[in-house]
């Protein structure tokens, strides 16, 4: 695994700016992997790390190049529930640990940092420089995660949603009335968009 500081220029090119976030981010990451014993998550121990997280800001960029978990590899999970937290899942032995950030810690950074002149120099110099105790909360835990969410799962049969027409994958469907209908259309009040007329 490379240095903090080399991880933390990654994070930078890859997010566009290195921020207090990708420091805690990296910081965070680094933690969960140490916890579980994985050295090298994005070549060696590729397959073994299933990481889910809490918040979709700076840090979650920074985890996801730390880890190599990408959505796209099924590995990244993203949970809303906008709390700057992970958990790393050992997918060899099945062992979690869930990593939050504590609240205190933008205290710390300006009491420990009170001559740089602004809040976000004060936190990136406090998430680079503060022990992990002082960082964060650690919590082992259990994820049971269903086989279907496995990367590399298979997608099973693909089916067709009876209402909207549009392929389901991964078994993501409902029955309703007799009829298999992909999930925004079993729930469409749970859905993020709404149809809308065209714009002239």
């Amino acid at each position: 695994m490379e240095t903090l500081d080399e991880l933390l220029r990654q994070a930078g090119v890859a997010h566009g700016h290195l921020c207090a976030g990708q420091i805690l981010g990296v910081r965070m990451a680094l933690l969960g992997l140490a916890r579980l014993g994985i050295a090298d998550p994005r070549v060696t121990d590729r397959k073994r790390l299933i990481t889910y997280v809490e918040i979709d800001r700076c840090a979650t960029d920074a985890i996801a190049l730390v880890t190599g978990c990408r959505l796209g590899k099924r590995a990244l999970k993203f949970r809303d529930w906008g709390k700057m937290a992970a958990t790393f899942v050992d997918l060899a032995d099945g062992r979690a640990i869930r990593i939050a950030a504590l609240e205190h810690s933008r205290d710390l950074a300006a009491q420990f940092f009170p001559h740089l002149e602004s809040k976000a120099a004060q936190q990136m110099a406090a998430y680079r420089e503060l022990s992990d105790s002082q960082l964060f909360r650690e919590q082992w835990v259990r994820v049971d995660i269903d086989p279907a969410d496995m990367p590399g799962a298979s997608k099973k049969e693909r089916i067709v949603c009876e209402r909207c027409g549009e392929g389901v994958n991964f078994g993501r469907i409902e029955h309703v009335n007799g009829q298999r209908l992909c999930l925004s259309c079993a729930h469409p009040e749970l859905r993020y968009w709404q149809p809308a007329k065209p714009k002239n």
